[in-house]
């Protein structure tokens, strides 16, 4: 008899099973729902296959499918479906690799003879996909030698390829070290399809979900351009029909509010040829919106105690020297300028610039902390694929804040800060938010390892109080501080990464900064980076598509358009439009001249105005405007002037 094992469950039980037990049956010793919906397992924190036999005493969570974990195992699982598709309608083809990604997968394709794959090709796979799974394929876990995956692979380079990478005492994607695994798929008539992949996968075909292929890109092999270009599939995979429609539905949204599109259509911005790759200009009604969010980040930053500082846009390699970036970010930076037996590179930071302000004179301890903040122009040397928009550019104006504090006043300053951050964010109409918190890198870091700590510590101590949810990111901070990110989610549920707080014990080091205590002793100072908006681009770019381009009144560019009926209205409908210019607010007329009423009304319904007043005889004589809100169906007639500016005083002030 097989000697009993202890498997403990989420909840705190625990279970004894007999040795070699499955996981697949453990789900179902727990109940027929649960072995119904399982489609993986974890063991001691481990994904694994439902198939596994237990050996030893282990805590065991059972994975179904609509759970996050359990998505991303559908979507692998859909991948490695697709790749058989692929292979079995294009002999020849060759496959590189198919992950998970958030909200679906991919897998990149060699095809014979430099064939391309076109839309009628997607629906063709898909077909042959959804034959797959009636067929009910089992997912067949198998550990081979080394040697045996390069003779089982020798037909498939991209395959070769990794298996050769893998070091005999590395962990990886395919195994460990010299033994790596592989999944079978049998099918009849034919020889069983084989892919590499560390796995877990569901038990079989016919368990996937709904699945649809959305669209074929380019990708270099190992995203290195000097690599053979393949042919990346992206699909999608979810646990239900409904979540699929949902998310389609999303993608249609998402479509719609696409910030290029509406900055087209708004004349916002635009991209000349003549300036560069990821390189913007913004036109009028852009910019009316970009000073506002600027006049209210400065004003508020004013009244919170902040300084302001400016900084030029190049410096010489001296400071990027001192700093570390010319060590950590040199691939970021744009090249470099040799003037007058000196190298200058455009700054892709603001943060030693502030530094040298602080250290321009000694600092008492009273003077701690020290807020400094800048609108902050920065360039960096994104690569030509990742651009998109304003979303990732080549130059960008940052809402840059340091702050120098003592090691005591550090976890309030940060909770000071995360309060800061949620009410300039709330103001712009966002109200989900969560955080990660980013610890410290594996490679690429500087810095004693008691700093680090310190400084990881003040950042769990600020913001167990703020109220957010958080998770923990390993190894993802800054090369010289661990740092907490805020992320915001949108109108349709997409999650954006956005303001972030970085503790940094490294620069005051490296500069030599200090302060004079209470002991009258010099000592060295905290500084704290701070990005809000993170660029003003980007945040405004998801504004946009937050909004729809419909922003609140006191961000839109034209806040009001007055539309006289016929020209005997011209000269009470220029009297309103004059009142509201003078009382601050964003007012223009469109004659009767222009075009009919109606054509009038509908391009200022296009153009996304908050509010079209239209006046006629009845106005003119009653002193009163007809008042066409955005959004309603329903125009109100015989409004007084002064109640409308009244209301539309009290949007712009509360930023309704």
């Amino acid at each position: 008899m097989a000697d009993p094992i202890t498997i403990k469950l989420p909840d705190g039980s625990e279970r004894e099973y007999s040795s070699g037990t499955t996981l697949g049956e453990i789900a179902a010793s727990i109940g027929k729902g649960l072995a119904k919906a399982a489609i993986a397992a974890k063991v001691d924190g481990e994904r694994a296959d439902l198939e596994r036999p237990i050996d030893h005493d282990a805590s065991v969570a059972i994975i179904t499918a609509d759970s996050d974990e359990g998505r991303e195992v559908l979507r692998h699982s859909t991948a490695h479906v697709m790749a058989q598709a692929v292979t079995d309608l294009f002999p020849g083809a060759k496959y590189a690799i198919g992950p998970a990604i958030e909200d679906g997968f991919y897998y990149d394709f060699e095809l014979p003879d430099g064939a391309h794959f076109n839309e009628d090709d997607l629906e063709r796979i898909e077909a042959r996909m959804r034959e797959i799974v009636q067929a009910d394929q089992p997912f067949e876990r198998e550990e081979v030698e080394r040697d045996a995956g390069l003779a089982l692979f020798a037909d498939q380079p991209y395959k070769v390829e990794i298996i050769e990478r893998v070091e005999p005492d590395d962990s990886t994607e395919v195994g460990e070290g010299e033994v790596i695994s592989v999944y079978r798929n049998p099918r009849d008539g034919a020889d069983p399809f084989v892919d590499l992949c560390r796995g877990p996968h569901v038990p079989s075909t016919k368990r996937l979900g709904p699945f649809k292929l959305m669209k074929v890109a380019g990708a270099y092999w190992r995203g290195d351009e000097r690599r053979p270009m393949l042919q990346r599939i992206y699909g999608t995979a979810w646990d239900s029909k409904a979540a699929l429609a949902d998310h389609l539905h999303r993608l249609e949204e998402a479509e719609r509010r696409d910030h290029r599109k509406i900055g087209t259509e708004l004349d916002l911005f635009s991209f000349p040829d003549e300036l560069g790759a990821g390189l913007a200009i913004w036109h009028p009604n852009g910019a009316i919106v970009r000073r506002v969010m600027e006049d209210f980040s400065r004003a508020e930053h004013e009244r919170a105690g902040y300084d302001f500082v400016f900084s030029p846009h190049i410096a010489r390699s001296t400071l990027w020297e001192t700093s570390g970036h010319l060590d950590f970010y040199a691939d970021g930076m744009y090249p470099p300028m040799e003037l007058e037996g000196a190298t200058y590179y455009p700054k892709p930071m603001n943060c030693p610039f502030h530094i040298l302000v602080y250290r321009s004179h000694l600092r008492s301890y009273r003077e701690l902390p020290v807020r400094l903040f800048e609108l902050g122009t920065v360039y960096r040397f994104e690569r030509s694929g990742v651009l998109h928009g304003l979303l990732r550019v080549r130059g960008m104006t940052q809402d840059d804040s340091h702050i120098f504090c003592e090691p005591t006043q550090i976890v309030d300053v940060l909770r000071e800060l995360l309060d800061f951050v949620l009410f300039i964010l709330r103001a712009f109409g966002f109200t989900e938010f969560e955080a990660e918190i980013s610890t410290r890198p594996k490679e690429k870091s500087i810095g004693a390892d008691a700093d680090w700590e310190m400084a990881t510590q003040a950042l769990f101590d600020a913001i167990e109080g703020s109220g957010l949810s958080y998770e923990v990111a390993e190894g993802e901070g800054a090369f010289y501080g661990p740092k907490i990110d805020i992320h915001l989610r949108d109108a349709i549920g997409r999650r954006w990464q956005l303001s972030t707080l970085q503790v940094d014990f490294q620069e005051p080091q490296r500069f030599e900064l200090e302060y004079v205590g209470a002991d009258n002793e010099r000592h060295q100072p905290i500084m704290i980076h701070r990005a809000l908006f993170g660029s003003i681009e980007r945040f405004f770019a998801i504004l946009v598509e937050h909004y729809a381009g419909a922003l609140p009144s006191w961000l839109a560019p034209k806040q009001v358009t007055v539309l006289p009926v016929a020209d005997r209205h011209d000269a009470y409908a220029f009297r309103i439009v004059d009142r509201l210019n003078a009382e601050g607010f964003r007012a223009e007329l469109v004659d009767a001249a222009a075009d009919s009423l109606g054509a009038r009304v509908r391009r200022a319904k296009q153009e996304k105005v908050p509010y079209v007043l239209v006046v006629g005889d009845e106005d003119a004589d009653a002193g009163s405007v007809g008042v066409n809100a955005r959004g309603s169906d329903k125009p109100e007639r015989g409004v007084p002037v002064d109640d409308f500016v009244a209301r539309l005083a009290a949007e712009v002030t509360e930023r309704a």
